[in-house]
């Protein structure tokens, strides 16, 4: 089968290896899409790691069961869990999933931006399989990982009915929480981006005004909007150094900043206790991948149709063309969701 190998962003190579063999309680997945993701193209978060096989937005088809499977079929569709926590250890049992070592140690195999995964038992006995539903297409339902993540984000920062959001960074990340704020009942949201682009998209998708800081002040136009106020959440969607610094200004007393997206590396930024916590009781919080659960809730929004995306996604690329789908994703200019599709 083929599969594409990840040295960096230029450098992504297509070879011939072996189809997995699976083992008892496992399962072989074709891979119809799979989603290119933001942090896939942070190189030097992969550094270290390379050469290796990315890709954990998937969505496929179960072609081989192990032995002693019986909730699945073949043929069945479905999405999975790269990562699944256990469930038993202190940092799930205090509701922190996605920091449990179980999480961060499964993974597929060989990765996504292939022909043929396979699914280790752990990842299917812990609840990382979830059948789609027949309305859903492969294509959308790639977005079921990164709804959940945003589905944990939104839930760790409080977000409440009636709260004024500042989005900032209209990628992916930032089009579903636009939209998963205004589901949720916002009362006012706002979007930032310097990508012209992907501001006229974010209107589309909920946000009732946005903002370029390449063209006005940040800060200053948001405090116009909110008549000095700031807002109730503000949502970090982007590595930017300089606007992990405006939402520190930009919060609102009893607000949180939701950093949502890694930056580049090293990156480091100012903090004054005295103005962004004393007194203002201020939450800084982040949130890392999603638990089972949250994408089952993921995938019942998409199945509902609550969150567009199938107008989200700009390209389709067969997985020769994967080098392509990555320069896009890194250059976040205008193009939102690339699809890699292995079986074109």
């Amino acid at each position: 089968m083929r599969v594409a190998v990840y040295y960096n962003n230029k450098d992504i190579r297509i070879k011939e290896v072996p189809r997995p063999e699976i083992g008892p309680g496992e399962l072989l997945v074709r891979v119809e899409a799979a989603g290119v993701c933001g942090t896939d193209v942070i190189e030097w978060y992969r550094r270290d790691k390379t050469p290796l096989v990315l890709g954990h937005e998937i969505a496929g088809e179960i072609v081989e069961l192990g032995e002693g499977l019986r909730q699945y079929k073949k043929g069945q569709r479905v999405s999975a869990s790269h990562h699944v926590p256990c469930g038993r250890c202190s940092y799930c049992l205090k509701g922190h999933e996605t920091t449990c070592e179980t999480l961060r140690k499964t993974h597929f195999d060989p990765g996504g931006f292939v022909e043929y995964l396979r699914l280790p038992a752990i990842n299917v006995e812990l609840g990382g399989v979830y059948p789609l539903p027949d309305n859903l297409s492969y294509d959308e339902a790639t977005f079921t990982e990164p709804l959940a993540c945003v589905l944990r984000g939104q839930k760790l920062a409080g977000m409440a009915k009636g709260s004024s959001v500042l989005v900032m960074g209209c990628g992916i990340s930032g089009m579903l929480h636009i939209q998963l704020a205004r589901l949720k009942g916002a009362s006012f949201i706002a979007a930032c981006d310097i990508v012209d682009y992907r501001l006229n998209l974010a209107r589309k998708f909920g946000a009732d005004e946005v903002i370029n800081p390449q063209a006005e002040d940040v800060v200053e136009r948001f405090r116009q909007l909110t008549q000095g106020k700031g807002a109730d959440l503000v949502i970090v969607a982007t590595g930017a150094k300089s606007a992990h610094i405006q939402a520190l200004q930009l919060v609102q007393r009893g607000g949180c900043v939701l950093f949502f997206a890694a930056t580049a590396e090293g990156v480091s930024i100012p903090l004054s206790i005295n103005d962004v916590f004393w007194r203002n009781e201020i939450t800084l919080t982040s949130s890392y991948a999603a638990t089972p659960a949250q994408h089952l809730e993921a995938l019942e929004l998409l199945s509902q149709g609550k969150i567009n995306v199938k107008d989200l996604i700009t390209h389709r690329f067969d997985l020769d063309k994967i080098k392509e789908g990555f320069r896009l994703v890194a250059e976040a200019a205008d193009s939102l969701k690339v699809i890699i599709q292995p079986q074109k």
